[in-house]
């Protein structure tokens, strides 16, 4: 079994699902007392998200490339950050290690690729939802990527922030999110991408008229694929 190295704490909340979600896996394939071989650098949100706030993505990418060498210094095979929204940084993090880093976006691709689903609405940060380094990847892969507009957008980010990261789960806010993503299905979207690693805390399968895809259910399994390969 290859180690598997986790840079989480973006936030505590869906590190905790990888971690769950990995060993569980293992343990199903493996039997017996079996669990993954990991490694987690767990960071203080506080600072990310100030930097994320202030628009200092050239700190962030310092702080994840750094985070990554941690990672890589203590054994790990392979790198996966627990976050969707940090995968802006994922450039620093590669020129920095000799190790891979597993994209969180390339388990989804593939996983649309298998169900030929060629629209999405995109649900995740702000930073996510907007700018273009996760966007343009799938675009690029030939997937057509719809976000809420404003004021849904706003909203969706919010409650990540102010109340996801904080293990805080509201029915008014799931609410909300179903009442989006069925606006989106209306737009044209063949599924629902959860584009944040807390949004499953939140929605899950039953709460869309189309699919959903959960990139962090998607990224902890393609990381145990790996690991026993």
């Amino acid at each position: 079994m290859k180690r598997i190295g986790l840079i989480g704490g973006m936030s505590w909340e869906s590190t905790a699902i990888y971690y769950r979600l990995i060993n569980q896996s293992v343990r199903a394939r493996l039997g017996g007392h079996a669990s993954a071989d990991i490694v987690l650098r767990s960071l203080d949100f506080a600072p990310v998200e100030l930097l994320q706030r202030a628009g200092d993505w050239v700190g962030l990418d310092a702080m994840m490339a750094q985070a990554a060498q941690d990672v890589e210094a203590a054994g790990a095979d392979v790198v996966l950050l627990c976050t969707n929204t940090m995968h802006r940084c994922a450039d620093a993090i590669e020129a920095t290690i000799s190790i891979p880093l597993l994209h969180i976006a390339e388990p989804l691709e593939l996983a649309l690729d298998e169900l030929e689903i060629e629209t999405i609405g995109l649900l995740g940060t702000r930073y996510t939802m907007e700018q273009s380094f996760y966007r343009e990847r799938l675009e690029e892969a030939g997937i057509e990527v719809l976000v809420p507009e404003e004021p849904d957008l706003s909203e969706v980010h919010r409650i990540i922030y102010e109340e996801l990261v904080a293990g805080r789960i509201q029915e008014s806010s799931r609410k909300a999110y179903k009442e989006i993503m069925e606006q989106l299905a209306g737009d044209g979207a063949d599924a629902i991408v959860l584009g944040c690693t807390e949004i499953g805390l939140l929605v899950g399968p039953d709460d869309a008229l189309v699919p959903i895809l959960d990139t962090t259910i998607l990224h902890a399994q393609a990381a145990v694929e790996w690991a026993l390969s």
